[in-house]
């Protein structure tokens, strides 16, 4: 460790050295210098040379402390739909690809600085075994489009990847984590903020054209809030889980202060979690719930947890309490067995089932969902909502692929589970607790809606089941210091 924190400290001495400085100052000068003269010539150029400024100085930065990078991808993931839905001509989903190869680009650069035998765990493996898997399925005999293909690897097997091998480099320290924590907390808190301001101040014109051009989005007249998400059923689970995590870490405080602000972030993602509509949110809510009470080993607090989850339960199924309120209303139908979508959706899955039967390695990636319809609409599965991640899963990858996914998530729970039992430091203990309780609620919230799949649901997931195999390490290493 001493001739790893040698070398950092050498290349950031090396790179900020006196003469160092006096280059990239007179680099800044000739910028400045050019952007004078060329405002007068062209209005374009200007700001193209501006915003290259600015990245030369974040890449700057980002190279003397690339963990800058990380933090960069996590603002990024929550708030660039909203940036997309308000310039649509720029796609900023790219941006995710951008940022995270850019900044293990800088790792590979400097790669003598990092310990790279930290990718040798089951979680990098399996998730490489993935990559792999949904690269080979560009070549399925039912040929999907390459752009179909192509689009959908990004999301379900690219970007993973890639955040768990910058999450497992760059992440080494108590304090790291709690940076990570409490950036995921305020970014959570700005969401919920943002669809109060949907609901009752109104709509960005953005936010308008989505609600126009979307047939699920304004039901009855009502708004399901969305925020910066792509839909609301993303905005739903993410606050239900996000309420979930700051009750674990308002418990798990000693510190008045912390406590007050954690339980008032948790009824403010409540409220988030409510106003969305997602009728899926509240299994997202119990699941979690339920998870973090099976990880705390406090007999206390899970019979008291129990207790309240079948207080909640029962008044939402056996009585009609709130429901003149439209969001409780909503949210109890999800407790109804007759509901007409869920219907319709166990009707799709029959459909499916039966399409499905003699094709174990499915029609490939991109041939169902929203690319299904851009890139693959000469397929029968494009014309079948898949309505939930898990059924998607199914319809890309057949059975086997399914089989296999579905294993490989519930290994690393379990791992990232026993994991936690063997920590002895509470306040990781605590923190480990609330981030493993929201991917588990992701991971279940996922079979009633396309959750894990987009940002920044996955985003959360993938970083959490890497913490959970830093954890022991940081333990470890914060023991020897």
């Amino acid at each position: 460790m001493e001739t790893v924190n040698h070398i950092r400290r050498g290349a950031r001495t090396s790179f900020f050295s006196v003469g160092n400085r006096r280059l990239w100052l007179s680099i800044a000068g000739l910028l400045g210098a050019s952007i004078a003269v060329l405002s007068v010539l062209n209005d374009i150029l200007p700001i193209l040379i501006i915003v290259g400024c600015a990245f030369l100085v974040y890449a700057i930065i980002v190279y003397n402390k690339p963990i800058i990078g990380l933090y960069t991808l996590t603002g990024y993931c929550f708030l660039f739909g909203l940036l997309g839905r308000e310039i649509p001509s720029i796609p900023f989903g790219i941006g995710i690809e951008f940022l995270g190869v850019f900044t293990l680009c800088i790792l590979l650069m400097q790669y003598q600085r990092y310990n790279w035998t930290r990718l040798n765990c089951p979680l990098f493996w399996l998730y490489l075994g993935w990559f792999a898997l949904s690269a080979l399925q560009l070549f399925n005999p039912a040929g999907p489009s390459f752009m179909g293909w192509l689009q959908e690897f990004r999301s379900v097997a690219l970007n993973p990847l890639i955040v768990v091998i910058l999450s497992l480099l760059l992440f080494e320290s108590k304090r790291e984590l709690q940076v990570f924590i409490t950036l995921v907390f305020v970014l959570g808190f700005l969401a919920a903020l943002n669809g109060i301001k949907q609901k009752h101040l109104g709509l960005f014109p953005g936010e308008q054209l989505f609600v126009e051009t979307s047939p699920t989005h304004m039901i009855w007249g009502k708004l399901r809030v969305f925020s910066f998400f792509s839909d609301a059923g993303q905005f739903g689970a993410a606050q239900a889980v996000l309420a979930v995590g700051a009750a674990v870490l308002a418990l798990g405080s000693s510190r008045p202060f912390k406590k007050i602000v954690f339980f008032l972030m948790c009824g403010m993602f409540l409220y988030g979690m409510l106003i969305s509509g997602t009728r899926g949110a509240l299994f997202a809510l119990f699941i979690s719930g339920f998870f973090a009470v099976l990880l705390s080993k406090n007999y206390k607090v899970m019979i008291v947890g129990i207790v309240a989850g079948a207080l909640c339960f029962g008044l939402l199924k056996f009585t009609s309490i709130g429901s003149g309120n439209y969001e409780i209303r909503r949210i109890r139908s999800a407790l109804d067995p007759k509901e007409a979508s869920l219907n319709v959706r166990l009707e799709n899955q029959k459909i499916l089932r039966a399409y499905l039967a003699n094709k174990p390695f499915g029609e490939g990636l991109g041939v169902i969902g929203f690319w299904g319809h851009e890139y693959n609409s000469d397929k029968f599965l494009s014309t079948i909502e898949p309505d939930s991640y898990w059924v998607k899963i199914w319809a890309m990858y057949g059975i086997v692929g399914f089989v296999l996914w579905f294993c490989m998530i519930m290994y690393l729970l379990g791992r990232a589970g026993g994991a936690l039992f063997n920590l002895k430091d509470k306040g990781l203990k605590v923190q480990l607790v609330s981030l493993l309780a929201m991917a588990a609620g992701l991971f279940v919230c996922s079979y009633g809606n396309e959750v894990m799949n987009a940002m920044p649901s996955s985003f959360l997931f993938n970083t959490a089941l890497s913490w959970s195999f830093l954890t022991l390490r940081i333990q470890n290493k914060e023991n020897l210091s």
